[in-house]
């Protein structure tokens, strides 16, 4: 049997990415992801304080968000709601979820873009939620008023987008491309308001990958002997990262 098109297809779809990854770890190891160790303890301490009696109410008021919430107070409690795992899922999912992809988000792209990402992919989320419930459950992009009262947390949303970010950056379309399929098939088979908004932060972090693609674009027609940002090479060497 003939692996050859496999190894190539792999290599060229994961090879990049992979050798940043490993190159970037070997160097540094923990030390190359502070911000993502940061959010899994963070991650941590609220699934330990929000599971105690005197804790519960107390992580609801700085992190749960509501679409039957006031706007001021959704956008208020967004960040830190990245960080306070869904009650009605296993803890372990959002810790690895993090450590895994933020972790190899922090060191293609840097912490900075990590998180402008995340935070940008659970505000379409959250905004979703309300536009959509506002639409009604009749309309294609509508919602039932009862999901209104859903607790709306975890880093589902932030860790789709950036998987789907990182990978465009690293050339791996095929992967992103899997991502994609995946979430849309998770809203036909099971179609909630956390898979609804899944397809909210891919359609935010396309929009963000057109406009950087463009940006980059312009910048090399004013500047053509200005090199390609390393993420772009597809030479597995790291990226500079902020």
């Amino acid at each position: 049997m003939n692996l050859r098109p496999v190894r190539t297809f792999v290599r060229r779809e994961w090879g990049p990415l992979f050798g940043t990854v490993w190159m970037v770890l070997r160097a540094e190891r923990w030390r190359a992801i502070p911000v993502t160790i940061t959010a899994v303890c963070l991650t941590g301490l609220f699934q330990i304080v929000q599971n105690q009696d005197w804790g519960f109410e107390p992580v609801q008021n700085i992190g749960f968000v509501r679409a039957e919430d006031s706007l001021w107070l959704a956008l208020l409690r967004t960040p830190l709601s990245l960080f306070v795992p869904a009650l009605d899922l296993p803890v372990w999912g959002a810790l690895a979820q993090i450590l895994i992809v933020f972790g190899i988000a922090e060191i293609c792209i840097g912490w900075k873009q990590t998180m402008l990402i995340a935070y940008l992919t659970t505000l379409a989320g959250t905004m979703y939620a309300r536009i959509g419930i506002a639409l009604g459950p009749d309309g294609v992009f509508g919602l039932p008023a009862s999901d209104a009262q859903i607790v709306d947390t975890g880093p589902s949303a932030a860790v789709v987008g950036l998987a789907v970010y990182v990978c465009w950056r690293y050339r791996a379309y095929w992967t992103a491309g899997v991502v994609i399929a995946s979430m849309i098939g998770e809203v036909l088979i099971k179609n909630n308001l956390a898979g609804r908004e899944h397809i909210a932060a891919i359609v935010a972090v396309l929009l963000v990958i057109a406009c950087t693609a463009r940006y980059d674009r312009r910048r090399q027609l004013r500047s053509p002997d200005e090199p390609l940002p390393r993420s772009e090479t597809r030479s597995g060497a790291p990226p500079i990262r902020s």
